[in-house]
This record gives C-alpha cells, structure tokens and sequence, in this order.
C-alpha cells in the first residue's frame, strides 16, 4: 500500500472510528443501556460439541476480528522492515529512539503511581499510540504541517505497535499450554513450508492460517500474536509475478479501518458516564496514571528521546521537522485510543477498573490530541517544505490524470 493510500485509509478509518465511540456512549447513557451491557455479553459458540469455542460477542471482537487487525500490522511492520521507513539502520534510529522514550516514560510515570496497588498490572495502559486517531489529527491540519512530521509519526507509531505487540505477547497472555502452543507454531511452520514449495492459492494459507489462530487463542498465549506473526511471514518479494504482502494489506486495511476497529470501539467505548463514575475515576491512581502517562508521559518522552538523539548525533529529524513540529508530534503519541483499550481489557479483570481505565483513556488522548493540535497549529513551516496538503493536492492531480 501507498503512504499517501494509507494516510487516506488512516484518515477515514479516525472518522468512521470516533463515530463509533459516539454511538457506544451515546447507546451506553441512553434510558436503555443496559442494552449495551447485555448485547455485548451475549454467547455465541462457534463449532460443534468438543470441537467448538464459546464466547460472548465482546470477546469474539477482541480475540477474533482484532486478531485481523493486527494481521494487517504485522503486514505494515513487514513492509516498514523491508522496503519501507524502518529498512535501515540510518532510517529506524531516529523512531526507534523516539517510540522507546514514548513507551519507557508513560510507563515508569503509571508505575510510580501505582506500584502494590490494585492497578498496578495496567502499567502498559498509556505506553500505546492510536495511528488512526493522530493521522486523522494531522489531516485536519494540512496546510500547516510539513510532510515530514507525518513521515515521523507513522514510523514512530509502526516501531510503538511492534513495542505493544511484544508486551501483549510477554506480559497478557495466560498460563501456557504447550500441546495448544505446538498446535500454533506448527501452523507457522506450515505456512513456511507452503511459502518455499510454492503454494500460492490463497485458500490454503486462511485455513492453515485459522488453525494458527486455534493453536494461539488456547494456548494462552494472546490470540492477536497469531495475526501479527501471520503478517510477519507474508512474503515481501514477489510470488509468480504477484506482490502478496502489497495486495494483503491493500485489500484487507480498509476493512481493518473502517469495519475491525470501529466495531471494536463500539463493543469497548461505552462507558455508563455519571457524575459518580467521573468523580470515583478520578480519585483512582489508575486514571491519573494513564492520564499523566499520555499526556506527559509520551509527550517527554518522545519529545527528550527525539532530541537526545539528535545531540549524540545518532540520527537526524526528516527536513522541515523542527523542534516545535517534534514536540507536537510527542503530544500527538498520546494519543492511545484503540490498544491501550485493547491492553485494558487484558490487564484487568474488574469491571470497575476497565471502566476507571477507559475513563483516562479518553481524558489523556483528548487532552494529548488537543496539546499536539495547538502547538502544531502553532508552528511554522520552512520555506520550500511540501505540507501534507501539498501532498493531498498532489494525489489529488495524479487521480485526475
């Protein structure tokens, strides 16, 4: 997939997205929500007898369709790594950098703050960045943001998803069954195998795939580790003249985008708001540590590690970044929406303590989408820079012609 294609995709998936948060609130507030509670904890079993999984339909969204989702980044991550921004040591320093201070800091800053206490396994809560939510922030912005700014954003976001996939897989998975997780890495194995005889119809590679998915969701070992190890094993060259990874992630990213995480949304964002879960949230070391961990937790910490960098001349910012675009990029991390809800629902069991921590994860990112907003609204842009509306306009002539 083209950046500019991506961008485009990234930018209607923050619309459809923030249009589901709307709707699960509005649905949760409303005289009839708790029909938001019973629909989403309705069962569905899928299969026959022994060989079926139950599950209600919130968990299915979070362990089977999210599962795709993270398929598709671990196509973009492939991709990043081989040919894309991330391909060399010179290219990735700089986010890689930037995306370890961005996840190192928020975490320490939740963990001072609830180290011992009933919250303390949420410490990755606010380490996340939510890429649809911060480029659809940038769009808006167009005209007064360089090129470059988008350039490091995405690549900061693409090495803080694969930070966020590691932890997902070390630290939230449950207690592992062996037979199940020799199951899962046969499956990989399969697929492997399949790639290098040259199997190329795409049927087998989903039921093997499916069986990998099996493998990993009763293993214990979180089940979206499967989608992303899937997409690390897409091939990046071409197959019998076909680029595979490309066409993947063309033809599955807008589903991701506008249908997985939306849904996604609508099944975790409702929240039953009152002034009584306001105020009990924000009494709670929880709230206060995802809140401080977005807003000045990523922003200090991308912001430093950035600059850091720079100092030990161990990386460069892309031209036309300058030190105000790079602290509005910092604030734009945290932004944390989609996984840092994800990593909730893994990190607690109490309903109380999702919901303290959905309530900071809304409060941080609004504050950090806000924050990133005005100082890139504030700052200039080098004479000579294309602005990412440059860019718009320019695919925009490519279209016409």
């Amino acid at each position: 997939m083209k950046t500019n294609e991506f961008i485009r995709s990234e930018v209607a998936g923050g619309a459809v997205l923030l249009v589901a948060v709307v709707i699960a609130m509005v649905w949760a507030n409303a005289p009839f929500g708790d029909t938001y509670y019973s629909f989403w904890h309705t069962e569905l079993t899928i299969g026959i007898g022994d060989a079926s999984i139950t599950n209600d339909l919130q968990h299915w969204v979070n362990d089977g369709l999210m599962a795709i989702f993270f398929f598709v980044v671990g196509l973009e991550i492939k991709r990043e790594l081989t040919v894309g921004e991330l391909n060399s040591r010179k290219k990735a320093s700089l986010p890689v950098i930037a995306a370890l201070g961005g996840v190192v800091l928020p975490a320490l800053v939740f963990v001072a703050l609830n180290a011992g206490g009933s919250g303390a396994d949420g410490w990755a809560i606010p380490m996340a960045t939510d890429i649809a939510f911060a480029v659809a922030v940038l769009a808006l912005l167009g005209s007064r943001i360089p090129a470059g700014v988008r350039l490091f954003l995405l690549s900061i976001a693409i090495v803080d998803d694969v930070i966020a996939i590691t932890v997902i897989a070390l630290f939230y998975s449950g207690g592992i069954h062996l037979v199940w997780l020799a199951v899962g890495v046969l499956g990989l194995g399969l697929i492997t195998g399949m790639e290098r005889i040259g199997v190329h119809r795409i049927l087998p590679f989903v039921a093997v795939g499916f069986l990998v998915w099996i493998g990993f969701h009763s293993s214990g070992v979180h089940a979206t580790v499967a989608g992303v190890a899937l997409g690390l094993l897409t091939p990046a060259r071409p197959v019998k003249g076909r680029m595979v990874l490309e066409e993947l992630e063309h033809d599955l990213h807008p589903y991701t985008s506008l249908l997985i995480v939306p849904i996604f949304a609508l099944a975790n964002a409702g929240i039953a708001l009152s002034f009584g879960v306001v105020e009990t949230a924000a009494s709670n070391a929880i709230f206060w540590g995802i809140l401080l961990g977005l807003v000045a937790g990523k922003t200090l910490g991308i912001g430093l590690a950035t600059f850091a960098a720079k100092k030990l001349n161990l990386a460069e910012t892309p031209e036309g970044v300058l030190p105000i675009h790079v602290w509005g990029i910092a604030a734009l991390g945290g932004i944390g929406f989609t996984v840092s809800i994800f990593i909730a629902q893994l990190a607690f069991v109490d309903p109380d303590l999702i919901e303290t921590a959905k309530v900071g994860i809304f409060s941080g990112s609004l504050i950090a989408a806000i924050l990133g907003s005005v100082i890139l609204i504030r700052s200039p842009v080098p004479d000579g820079v294309p602005t990412v509306a440059d860019l718009a306009a320019e695919r925009q002539e490519d279209v016409g012609t």
